[in-house]
């Protein structure tokens, strides 16, 4: 494999080639790895992403060592038998321990954020700090919220020109179309069936209890047009973390990372020291 290297753009078509794999019990994990200083950022993608979502953000933070995982049942990771929040957290975990990672600081978008606020809670001993980009405590996504109703009528072959993405992908302009076609492929290499069964365990997710044992830093960046996580939810979230900044993305939608990437790794530079170009 060929040393992972900061080019400006990130080429998209190259990002799988960059992908290890890691058996933790059997499960086999990728992930793209970045080396540079620590401690090292842990940043942990949403539903139906892939590490890949993070490609925009990676320029951005140069001399950060950076670990990036496909969660289970997406991308390049086996997706084991449970696909709920304290499953995915457990994975990391297991990573976090596996690979030797020093407190890592978790950067976790949407599902992402969710599932490092878990993991902040089970594990308070492995987490050094957490940026939460779009986060929620608690989605509370009835049948008749778009996502639900669009996921609901995904079918097999998913295609990655399918309307949906219109809506899931949906971001201001200047974002790559590359990178969204490439996003929207790596979504639709995954079954319906498994988009519904996890959309079915965050809907009824609600880390409101976990985060309020939480005590470490955390910073919440969330997008000023999110749809999907608007200012109720962001106001939860600050209010149930003992120690948390909130910061908003103006001009932003669900998509913080990928609309203002270099807002995004400004905020990181600023709270845990990594560099921001």
């Amino acid at each position: 494999m060929r040393p992972a290297t900061l080019d400006v753009p990130l080429e998209q078509m190259g990002w799988a080639s960059r992908k290890r794999i890691i058996d933790l019990d059997g499960l086999k994990i990728a992930y793209v790895e970045f080396p540079g200083a620590e401690p090292a950022l842990l940043l942990v993608h949403g539903f139906t992403d892939t590490s890949r979502s993070f490609s925009l953000l990676v320029p951005h933070l140069t001399g950060r060592r950076l670990i990036i995982p496909d969660l289970r049942g997406h991308g390049a990771s086996q997706a084991g038998e449970g696909c709920g929040i304290a499953d995915f957290a457990d994975d990391l975990a297991a990573l976090v321990r596996r690979l030797r990672i020093d407190r890592p600081v978790l950067v976790g978008h949407s599902m992402g954020a969710m599932i490092s606020i878990q993991i902040a809670a089970r594990h308070p001993e492995i987490v050094g700090g957490l940026v939460l980009l779009a986060g929620t405590l608690k989605p509370d996504l009835g049948l008749d919220h778009p996502m639900v109703a669009g996921v609901k009528r995904l079918r097999d072959p998913i295609s990655p020109t399918d309307p949906f993405y219109d809506w899931w992908h949906a971001c201001r302009s200047g974002v790559p179309q590359a990178f969204l076609a490439a996003m929207a492929r790596d979504a639709s290499a995954m079954s319906a069936v498994r988009w519904r069964a996890i959309l079915d365990e965050i809907s009824t997710a609600d880390l409101t209890g976990p985060a309020r044992s939480v005590k470490i830093r955390a910073f919440i960046i969330a997008g000023a047009g999110d749809p999907l996580f608007g200012v109720v939810h962001q106001q939860a979230l600050s209010g149930a973390l003992a120690n948390a900044s909130l910061l908003w993305a103006q001009d932003c939608g669900h998509n913080p990372h990928w609309e203002d990437p270099a807002f995004v790794a400004r905020t990181i530079a600023n709270a845990f020291g990594a560099s921001a170009e």
